[in-house]
């Protein structure tokens, strides 16, 4: 299988370290748990015949259309759905499929994501302070920033986002709500950089002083490290043998949460790790698309 520029307008995360990792029969069914715009399955998708399926799941609706479109010429059967990977064995079942060769996570927030105003994540143009990826969830960000009290932030933000100077941090968001609720990223993004005496990027940092603070408050609003470990609890169970799991991570939160799910799955004779070091991105990649450069992917075999 090759990765083609000329087919996949943007050539997702690790995509060509990733199809090595993996080869699906034409009658093969994969699980993409997060298929976003569709471009990790529409790569494998290529490799499938009729007797094949892809099934997607997504919380973003805007990406379940994206990938409705992206998808919608492959000779596989696709099945899209909205819900959350958490729930990833119950909703494959209900379409009549009992076990799976391949099951992939991509845990990455895309571009398109991080430029919808709707979705809040952005510290880079200013818009609502939301962060909630399913708008089902009840509480936002700035829910959260305006209500939690002050030892509660800092040690969401110290937890989640493993930021050292989250007590400051919290401290500052606390002073400065007295005068008004904190209703935009903008404004948010601001007080962090200056509770970290940081106006501007040092020129050493390769990340933005308020990336910890937003990863913390995103992780916490989605439940996204809770909702992790029940994909990683409920995927052995639907692979078939010799199928494989694969889980692209960006932070250090998520990818010990797969390391050590994997590893306990080994012991248990349940997995082979595949991966004994995550595989990271090349430097060409790296330099193609900058946010490749803290994916780490982990590959487990079902025994």
């Amino acid at each position: 299988m090759e990765v083609n520029d000329s087919k996949v307008e943007h050539i997702p995360v690790l995509a060509e370290k990733l199809v090595e990792q993996v080869n699906l029969p034409r009658d093969g069914v994969m699980v993409d748990a997060t298929i976003g715009q569709g471009g990790h399955s529409f790569l494998f998708g290529e490799a499938l015949g009729p007797e094949g399926a892809i099934v997607g799941f997504d919380l973003d609706k805007k990406a379940i259309r994206g990938a409705h479109f992206k998808l919608k010429d492959l000779a596989c059967k696709v099945i899209l759905i909205c819900d959350n990977f958490s729930e990833i064995a119950e909703r494959v079942r209900e379409q009549g499929i009992d076990k799976v060769d391949f099951i992939l996570a991509d845990l990455g927030v895309s571009s398109a994501q991080l430029a919808d105003v709707e979705m809040g994540l952005s510290f880079q143009t200013n818009m609502p302070l939301d962060m909630r990826i399913d708008k089902r969830l009840k509480t936002t960000a700035a829910d959260i920033v305006n209500k939690a009290d002050e030892k509660s932030l800092a040690d969401l933000i110290y937890k989640f986002g493993e930021e050292r100077g989250s007590r400051r941090i919290a401290r500052f968001i606390v002073q400065e709500r007295e005068s008004g609720p904190i209703a935009e990223t903008g404004q948010l993004a601001s007080i962090v950089c200056r509770a970290l005496r940081r106006p501007t990027h040092r020129r050493r940092s390769r990340i933005h002083p308020a990336t910890r603070t937003f990863q913390a408050l995103r992780i916490a609003v989605n439940k996204e490290l809770e909702n992790l470990e029940k994909l990683l609890c409920s995927a052995s169970s639907l692979l078939a043998k010799n199928g494989r799991i694969a889980v692209i991570s960006f932070h250090s939160l998520e990818d010990r949460l797969v390391k050590n799910s994997f590893k306990a799955n080994e012991k248990d004779g349940v997995y082979k790790i595949i991966t004994k070091k995550p595989i990271v991105a090349s430097r060409e990649e790296i330099t193609r698309n900058p946010r490749a450069r803290s994916a780490k992917l982990r590959v487990a075999e079902r025994q």
